[in-house]
C-alpha cells in the first residue's frame, strides 16, 4: 500500500477513476529494486503508469516531458547523482522519495544543487518513505539483501567484534524495525531475552520510538499515517529472538515445500531459478555439450497453487499437481471435442439442433481460455519446480534425513546408528552428513566423549565433510547454559503412511519410488515456542525473565513484569541473526489453530542450511 502511494505521488490512488494514469518513470538504487520485485510485478507498475523503471547509476536518456519518482538510499553516491540529474535537466518534474530518513545536511547538498540547476520549481516533493525492510510475504519481512553480510549471523556473533562495529550492525537493524513499524503505524510492546544480540536491537529501538513519540510535531505514530490499517485497537506484541537460542533449526533437513525449495534450489527473494537438464539425446561424438537453459519462475502472491501448497509435506504437493494436470486435460479435451463438433456441415436437422445447445457451451469454453491458460502455465512451473526438489530427494535421501533428524531432535530411538548414516556412501552429500551431526551435536544432552568423537570425526572426514563448523558449534555449546536443559523439539516423529496411492500410478510424472511419504505433526519449535509463552501471557521459566519494554510509557522500566496481562491478538516474531522458512512455517501453522489472531515473521537475512554452515 504504501509502495503504490508513493507511485501515485504520494497521494493513495483512487479505485474508481476511469482516466489514464499519469505516465511516469521510476528511478531506483539495488535497495529500492529489492524492496519493489517481490511486491509489485511489471504490468502492476504498468498499470500505474510507470513507463520505464530504471537503475539510478545507469546511463538514462533525458525525457523533459515526463515526471521522475525516485526510490533509493540516501547515500553520498546516490545524492551525487540525483544533483546530476537536476543539473543536466533529465525531467519535468522530481519527487525523491527516501527508503530510509535522509539527514539535514544531505538535504541541503539537493537543495544547493537545484538552486545552482535553477530546478527549485522542478523538485516537487521530498519523503522519507519509511521503507528500508523487504516483505516477501504477507506475514513476513526481511531486512535486507544488498550488503546483506553486514548484518548476518557471522558478524554478529564473530569473537573479535568491536563495540563500535557492534553499535553499527545494532543501529542498521533497528533503522530497519523502524522503519517498518512506521509503515505499520503501530508502537508495540517489545519482549527480548537477555544477555543477546536481540536485548541490544531491543534497547536501541526503544530510545527511537520513545524519541519520535516525544517529538510531538513530527511524530510518524499520529493521525493518518496509513490509518491503523490491519492492526485493531490492540498493539501488537514484538518478540525479540536471538539466533542462538536454536541453532538446530537453520541446519535441520525440511519436508514442507517452500522450505524444501529453498533448502536445494536457488531461491532468493522469491524467484527460483533452475537449470533445464537436457534429456539425455545422443550428442554425436566430438560435439560440445549442450549447454543447460537456465529459467527463473516467481513464485509470489497471486499464485494460488503456491499459497494452498507451500506448507504443505512434499508428496501432497507432487500428488495436487497430478491432479490439478489431469483437471486441465479434461477441461482442454473438453474444448477440442466442442471445436470438431462445431466443424460439422449444417446438413441435417441433428447437427443443428445439437449446434445450438454447443453454441452456448462454446462460448463459455473459449471465454474459459485465458483462465486454462494462465492455470497451464503454473501448471508447467510447479511440475517443473517440484521435479527439481525430487531430484534432490531421491539423489540425497533427504526423506531418510528429515526422518532421522526428526528422531534425534525428539529424543526418540534411532532405528540405525548415526555412523552407519555418516559413512553410508549412497546417503546425502557431505554437507548433509554435517548438518545432521551437527543437529546431533546441538540436540544431545551431554556431548559425546572424546573417544566417540573422533570416530565421528574419522567418519565425516571419510566421507569428504569439512570440519570448520564442528569448532564452532563446540565452543557454542560450552558457552551456552543451555547445554544443561537442551532444547526440547516436542516428542513426536513422523509417521510414514504407506507408499503413495495416486502418484504410484504409472500415468504420474512423479516417480516417488523409495521415497517415504511422511506426515508431519504440528509441534512447537523453540520459537513458537517463546512467542507462545508471550502472546499467550504463560509463565514459563524459559522466557519469564524475558524483558519487557513499552515505548509509550514516561520513563522506560528494567522490569521483566509485564503491565498488560491480557494475551495478545497480534504479534511480530523477529529474530536477530536471520531466519529460515522453517520457522516461519512452524508458527503459520501455530497460529491457524488460533482464531482471530495474526503474526508476522521478521529476520535480519534469511538463509538455507548451505549459507548458514558457512557463516557458522
Amino acid at each position: 500500500v504504501a509502495l503504490k502511494r508513493m507511485l501515485n505521488f504520494n497521494v493513495p490512488p483512487v479505485k474508481n477513476s476511469t482516466g489514464e494514469p499519469v505516465w511516469k518513470v521510476l528511478i531506483y538504487d539495488r535497495f529500492g529494486q529489492d524492496i519493489i520485485s517481490p511486491l509489485l510485478s511489471v504490468k502492476e507498475l504498468r498499470d500505474m503508469g510507470i513507463t520505464l523503471h530504471l537503475l539510478l547509476h545507469s546511463d538514462r536518456d533525458a525525457i523533459p516531458d515526463v515526471p521522475a519518482v525516485y526510490f533509493v538510499m540516501p547515500t553520498e553516491e546516490n545524492i551525487d547523482r540525483m544533483c546530476q540529474d537536476l543539473r543536466n535537466q533529465l525531467y519535468e518534474s522530481y519527487y525523491l522519495n527516501f527508503i530510509s530518513a535522509i539527514s539535514r545536511s544531505k538535504l541541503e547538498d539537493i537543495a544547493n544543487a537545484a538552486i545552482g540547476a535553477n530546478a527549485v520549481t522542478q523538485v516537487a516533493k521530498v519523503f522519507d518513505q519509511y521503507l528500508n525492510f523487504i516483505t516477501l510475504e504477507d506475514d513476513m519481512f526481511v531486512l535486507c539483501n544488498q550488503n546483506k553480510e553486514l548484518v548476518s549471523y557471522r558478524a554478529i556473533n564473530r569473537p573479535d567484534i568491536t563495540d563500535t562495529e557492534m553499535e553499527t550492525i545494532m543501529d542498521t537493524i533497528v533503522d530497519s524495525l523502524f522503519c517498518f513499524f512506521v509503515t505499520l503505524g503501530a508502537i508495540p510492546i517489545i519482549r527480548c531475552s537477555r544477555g543477546t544480540a536481540a536485548e541490544m536491537v531491543a534497547v536501541k529501538l526503544d530510545k527511537k520510538l520513545r524519541e519520535n513519540l516525544r517529538d510531538a510535531r513530527n511524530s510518524l505514530f499520529t493521525g493518518d499515517t496509513l490509518g491503523a490499517g490491519q492492526f485493531s485497537f490492540q498493539r501488537p506484541l514484538l518478540v525479540l529472538v536471538d539466533r542462538n537460542i536454536d541453532l538446530a533449526t537453520p541446519l535441520h533437513h525440511t519436508w514442507t515445500y517452500q522450505a524444501l525449495v529453498h533448502d536445494v534450489l536457488d531461491f532468493h527473494l522469491n524467484r527460483v531459478n533452475l537449470e533445464e537438464s537436457t534429456g539425455m539425446e545422443s550428442t554425436p561424438a566430438g560435439a560440445r555439450p549442450k549447454k543447460k537453459n537456465k529459467k527463473s519462475y516467481d513464485l509470489t502472491a497471486s499464485d494460488k497453487f503456491w499459497q494452498k501448497h507451500k506448507g504443505s509435506p512434499f508428496p501432497e504437493v507432487a500428488e495436487s499437481v497430478q491432479q490439478e494436470l489431469e483437471s486441465y486435460r479434461a477441461q482442454e479435451d473438453e474444448v477440442k471435442r466442442l471445436k470438431s463438433i462445431m466443424g460439422i456441415e449444417g446438413e441435417d436437422e441433428g447437427a443443428i439442433s445439437m449446434l445450438s445447445d454447443n453454441t452456448a457451451k462454446l462460448t463459455s469454453a473459449v471465454s474459459s481460455l485465458p483462465e486454462l491458460l494462465e492455470k497451464k502455465r503454473l501448471i508447467d512451473l510447479h511440475t517443473n519446480v517440484a521435479t527439481a526438489v525430487l531430484e534432490h530427494i531421491k539423489s540425497r535421501k533427504l526423506d531418510v534425513y528429515f526422518e532421522y533428524e526428526e528422531k534425534i531432535m525428539s529424543k526418540s530411538t534411532l532405528d540405525k546408528s548415526l555412523l552407519d548414516m555418516i559413512s553410508d556412501p549412497d546417503a546425502g552429500t557431505p554437507e548433509d552428513k554435517m548438518r545432521l551431526f551437527l543437529i546431533y551435536y546441538i540436540s544431545s544432552a551431554q556431548a559425546p566423549s572424546e573417544i566417540d568423537l573422533e570416530q565421528y570425526k574419522k567418519a565425516l572426514m571419510d566421507a569428504g565433510c569439512n570440519l570448520a563448523p564442528l569448532s564452532y558449534i563446540k565452543q557454542w555449546k560450552a558457552f551456552t547454559k543451555m547445554a544443561s536443559a537442551p532444547t526440547s523439539y516436542g516428542n513426536t516423529t513422523p509417521k510414514p503412511l504407506g507408499l503413495f496411492s495416486r502418484v504410484m500410478n504409472t500415468g504420474s510424472q512423479f516417480v516417488m519410488e523409495g521415497v517415504k511419504n511422511l506426515v508431519l505433526k504440528q509441534q512447537n519449535l523453540p520459537v513458537t515456542r517463546i512467542l507462545d509463552n508471550l502472546m499467550e501471557m504463560k509463565s514459563n521459566p524459559e522466557t519469564d525473565d524475558y524483558r519487557y519494554f513499552d515505548p509509550k510509557m514516561l520513563r522506560g522500566s528494567d522490569s521483566s513484569v509485564p503491565r498488560n496481562k491480557n494475551p495478545f491478538q497480534e504479534a511480530i516474531v523477529f529474530v536477530v541473526g536471520g531466519g529460515n522458512y522453517i520457522e516461519y512455517q512452524n508458527l503459520i501453522d501455530y497460529i491457524k489453530g488460533k482464531q482471530g489472531k495474526h503474526v508476522l515473521y521478521g529476520c535480519s537475512e534469511l538463509f538455507n542450511a548451505t549459507q548458514f554452515i558457512k557463516q557458522v
